[in-house]
């Protein structure tokens, strides 16, 4: 019998690691998480860390492309260890899903691709009505989309952005949602046919990233000005923060911000922005600032 499989796609910070985190709360099943990361550290596998289910992290690359053989090892690996009732695969908001939806098809005997999630930021539609190719082709290959942080659109902006999807995809249905709160039902049993062609390009990913980690502690005044600036210098952001009172984590994605306490010891922080235009050295400069001061 073989394992059915969950795609969840999307651009960078829609929200897919908060649609996982509500499928973990939410699903009473035994599932597999296996999560493609852009950046050096694995921030999303720390985040849903600690609930009862079973991670395998890719990173350092793209899941699409240069991933390719250590996903189907991993998905193998995964099946023989944690024998799952459900496998999902979260990739990074940069990969573009026919090449994995392929290979999964014909060399993963074992599973078989129950459906594909991509989550769409209706506020990021609205914003950037221009959409690039890895976006369209994540809205194209869906089965369902969750239209995520539909509260910060107005009705018109919403009926916009769900107009839009339809153009690129017709047959998929659009759930509005907040924090991806959809009912688990939706999104689980789809089982659709596909027929899939080989890819005929190459994926290059228009985006590069940087990491950071410390022991520092930094201040949160100064943090959240640094924050209000950031998007000069990034498209997205994501990792802890610690402060005196405490970790957060921090998830930032087109001027766009919040901080959510989190039980995480070191500071540990992904960046993430267009090749040639991430400003690293001006980001770290500003970060060093906020650091408090040590004391004698």
């Amino acid at each position: 019998m073989k394992t059915p499989l969950t795609l969840i796609t999307g651009p960078l910070g829609s929200g897919k690691t908060t649609l996982l985190r509500h499928i973990l709360d939410t699903v009473p099943k035994r599932i597999a998480i296996l999560m493609n990361e852009f950046g050096e550290i694995a921030i999303d596998s720390q985040i849903v860390e600690g609930k009862n289910i079973r991670i395998a992290e890719l990173g350092g690359g793209c899941v699409c492309c240069s991933l390719l053989g250590e996903f189907e090892a991993a998905v193998e690996e995964i099946i023989a260890v944690a024998q799952p009732e459900i496998i999902v695969v979260e990739t990074t908001g940069v990969a573009e899903p026919d090449a994995l939806l392929f290979d999964i098809q014909e060399n993963l005997t074992r599973v078989r691709l129950d459906g594909v999630i991509t989550v769409a930021d209706a506020d990021a539609l609205i914003r950037y009505p221009q959409l690039g190719r890895t976006t369209r082709m994540q809205i194209g290959e869906a089965d369902i989309i969750i239209l995520n942080k539909a509260d910060l659109v107005s009705e018109e902006e919403l009926a916009q952005a769900k107009e839009k999807l339809s153009e690129i995809n017709g047959a998929a249905p659009a759930v509005c949602a907040r924090y991806c709160r959809v009912d688990p039902d939706l999104l689980f049993g789809i089982g659709r046919e596909r027929q899939l062609k080989p890819p005929e390009h190459l994926h290059q990913p228009e985006f590069e990233s940087f990491s950071h980690a410390t022991t520092a502690t930094f201040l949160r005044s100064c943090f959240e000005q640094f924050a209000e600036r950031l998007s000069d210098s990034a498209y997205r952001a994501k990792g802890f923060i610690r402060f005196p009172e405490g970790t957060y984590l921090f998830n930032f994605v087109s001027g766009r911000w919040d901080l959510e306490p989190f039980p995480q010891e070191e500071t540990a922080l992904v960046f993430i922005g267009e090749r040639g235009k991430l400003q690293k050295e001006a980001i770290l400069s500003e970060l060093k600032q906020c650091e408090q001061p040590e004391t004698v």
